[in-house]
C-alpha cells in the first residue's frame, strides 16, 4: 500500500489562513504561525462585533425617538407606552425613520399616543 502525505492538505490550509490575514501588518501576514493567532483573534472581534451592532442600532433608534418626543413635550417611556395602548405597532428603527423624515406624521402619532394614555 502506498505511504500518504499530508503535504498537500497542510499547504492548502495554511494558504487559507494566510490568505485570510492578507493586509495585516508585518509578520503577522507571512508567517503562519502569527497569521493563525491573528487570524483567530480577529474571528473573535468579528463575532463580537456582529452582537454588538444590533445593540448599538437599538440605541441609535431610542436616542432618535427620543429627542423626537421631547420637540413633541413628552418622554420617550411615556410615547412608547401610549403607542402600546393605542394598539399601535411599530419598531424603533421604523419609529426612528418616521420621527427623522417625516415629522408631521410622528407629531400625529405622538398625538395617538397621548390621547390612548
Amino acid at each position: 500500500m502506498a505511504r500518504v502525505k499530508g503535504a498537500m492538505a497542510t499547504r492548502k490550509r495554511r494558504k487559507k489562513t494566510l490568505k485570510l490575514a492578507k493586509g495585516y501588518w508585518g509578520a503577522k501576514s507571512k508567517h503562519f504561525k502569527m497569521a493563525k493567532e491573528a487570524v483567530m483573534k480577529s474571528g473573535n472581534y468579528a463575532y463580537i462585533g456582529r452582537k454588538q451592532r444590533k445593540r448599538d442600532f437599538r440605541r441609535l433608534w431610542i436616542t432618535r425617538i427620543s429627542a423626537a418626543c421631547k420637540m413633541n413635550d413628552i418622554n420617550y417611556s411615556k410615547f412608547m407606552n401610549g403607542l402600546k395602548k393605542a394598539g399601535i405597532i411599530l419598531n424603533r428603527k421604523m419609529l426612528a425613520e418616521i420621527a427623522i423624515a417625516d415629522a408631521a406624521a410622528f407629531t400625529s402619532l405622538v398625538e395617538k399616543a397621548k390621547t390612548a394614555l
